[in-house]
């Protein structure tokens, strides 16, 4: 499948704030940064200011409908920076055991409350910053991880499916979505959204923030995913035509072979 977008032949000066300044600031976090330290401390209020209202309750929900199409019954999961799992009510069947990982205690916190709250068995891990590549699991025990909206984050992208692929099961599958970041349609809605939240809220710049938080753009992780996994179901959303400039979210499953 090709993923077309013509974000990348936009000129410098237009790309640099629709996609951050990726030509002088890099992909590669300076956590040095004061940008970066008050981007920590304010994260979770960008999170429900911007993630969990309006548009953009509506813009995230549109990937969970994925999980429908799975069924986690008897399942051993992972879930990779879970947030407050608001796609549980999309699910068909309940796991045998969820585990959730993320970098933030207060995070997993968010996501444990959830879980509690719907009876489901589950075990958490606090991953130790950004850059974890080892998972504290054998190989070929679990039989599927959960990501939504976080391969745009995971950098070297490809370093982190090699360990994906180690911890699944043979057949097992990999399903979430992501941002058609690198797309006209997202980088123009965030220009008129969250980056004017940027600018209001905060002192940071956001031509570091958004290189730094997504690395990746959506046709990277596509074909990252189609090199290493088979492809049973991507879907693009609001249209269905595979042109990640016209649409705002990618949705997965994939399958390790």
């Amino acid at each position: 499948m090709i993923y077309i977008t013509f974000g990348y032949r936009l000129p410098y000066f237009i790309s640099k704030v629709l996609f951050g300044d990726r030509r002088r600031f890099g992909v590669v976090a300076n956590t040095d940064d004061p940008c970066w330290k008050e981007w920590e401390k304010t994260y979770l209020d960008f999170y429900y200011n911007n993630q969990k209202k309006s548009v953009g309750k509506i813009v995230n929900n549109a990937g969970y409908h994925v999980m429908s199409k799975i069924d986690m019954e008897g399942k051993k999961i992972l879930e990779i920076g879970p947030g407050d799992i608001s796609h549980i009510p999309y699910w068909r069947s309940k796991p045998d055991l969820y585990i959730i990982a993320d970098t933030q205690n207060q995070m997993l916190d968010l996501s444990s409350k959830k879980l509690e709250r719907f009876n489901i068995n589950y075990s958490k891990i606090l991953v130790m910053g950004r850059g974890f590549i080892e998972l504290p699991f054998r190989d070929e025990e679990l039989d599927i991880i959960v990501s939504f909206y976080t391969f745009e984050h995971l950098f070297p992208l490809e370093n982190y499916l090699k360990e994906f692929k180690r911890i699944l099961k043979k057949g097992g599958r990999i399903v979430g979505a992501i941002p058609c970041e690198g797309g006209l349609a997202w980088d123009l809605g965030r220009f008129f959204t969250t980056r004017r939240w940027f600018k209001r809220n905060t002192n940071i710049n956001p031509d570091k923030i958004i290189c730094w938080e997504h690395p990746n753009f959506a046709d990277t992780v596509l074909k990252t995913l189609d090199l290493h996994m088979k492809r049973l179901y991507v879907n693009f959303w609001p249209f269905k035509i595979p042109f990640i400039d016209f649409n705002l979210i990618v949705s997965f499953i994939y399958e390790k072979q």
